[in-house]
């Protein structure tokens, strides 16, 4: 493992399966009465988030507390980021408190990777998304999920994805999901093909390991796993498609497209969804819908890359062997 987590495109396959491997064993430890390990007593976390967020922040601060770490939440809303600070002087006013790791959202694509290479900072850098570039974390949660769906929880250990057909749906011109999955998935053997509006595909998108299409039903029949995309209205700065409607009528799962996907089949979705749009509720609350494995997931394979980064570079390959650390 390396010192920081940045990219999903950063890890090589024999990290990525690691990690996995690691957060299955983690994810023994929330079956248990007292779901704690001493792993990183007396480390400081710093979650540091200058964007809004639920699930990830939650998510980490779960992992971090699971694993007896101090932890301490930092918002830009109501500190001293609101009042003009810098990233450079927040992150040397970190520097003087002591701070082991820092978890960072933020809404500029690069500040991660600009706070773990510029030398502000003595401390492993881990990128809870950053503008529209990664989201590392969410990707290995989403193969996790993948992985024990498609080739078992026990039968998944050591492997990879390798020939798993996986569609990614909707807004992926502003999904930092879609990098990091693409990314991800690619290294991991997974053939990748993103479905999406023309004006919603990225330029230079040609050069990503993966195949587009503008056609969902085309793919449905040829998908082990279909993840669909939250519209990102937030980011978009002009019209990208006609309506709601449109959009839902073209790109969005229903129940009838879901009847065209192999019985095997999973959907999954990164959250929030917008039921109606993107995903209608008879498919959302289905069984072969992921999406509160996926939380459950991300709080394990956080676990993971917190124990492999701050914990120790040995593969966590026993239950026994995690509980004498």
């Amino acid at each position: 493992m390396q010192r920081h987590l940045i990219s999903a495109a950063d890890l090589t396959r024999d990290d990525a399966v690691l990690i996995l491997d690691t957060a299955e064993e983690m994810a023994r430890v929330a079956d248990r009465p007292i779901k704690k390990l001493p792993t990183l007593r007396g480390r400081t976390v710093v979650n540091l988030f200058f964007e809004d967020s639920t699930r990830t922040r939650i998510s980490f601060e779960a992992a971090e507390k699971r694993l007896s770490a101090d932890v301490i939440n930092f918002t830009a809303k109501g500190s001293s980021v609101s009042k003009g600070e810098s990233l450079k002087d927040t992150a040397q006013t970190l520097e003087a408190m002591g701070v082991d790791a820092v978890v960072i959202r933020h809404g500029a694509s690069g500040a991660p990777y600009r706070l773990a290479t510029s030398g502000w900072i003595d401390a492993a850098v881990i990128n809870a998304g950053d503008g529209t570039h990664q989201h590392p974390t969410q990707a290995l949660l989403d193969a996790f999920t993948m992985r024990r769906r498609l080739v078992g929880r026990d039968a998944g250990l050591g492997q990879d994805l390798a020939g798993k057909r996986i569609t990614l749906v909707g807004d992926i011109l502003h999904s930092r999901v879609a990098r990091s999955n693409v990314d991800l998935l690619h290294t991991l053997g997974a053939e990748v093909t993103l479905v999406a509006p023309p004006t919603l595909v990225p330029v230079g998108v040609e050069a990503w390991p993966c195949e587009v299409s503008y056609d969902l039903d085309s793919t449905l029949s040829k998908s082990d796993a279909v993840m669909l995309l939250r519209v990102q209205r937030e980011r978009m700065n002009a019209a990208f498609f006609p309506t709601e409607r449109e959009y839902s009528r073209r790109y969005g799962l229903d129940g009838d497209r879901m009847a065209k996907m192999p019985e095997h089949a999973i959907v999954m979705h990164p959250g929030p969804m917008v039921r109606g749009m993107e995903i209608t509720a008879e498919v959302a609350d289905s069984d072969r819908c992921t999406v509160v494995e996926q939380v459950a997931n991300g709080v394990s394979i956080r676990m993971a890359v917190l124990y492999l980064l701050l914990g120790g570079n040995e593969p966590a390959v026993s239950h026994t062997r995690i509980e004498e650390k």
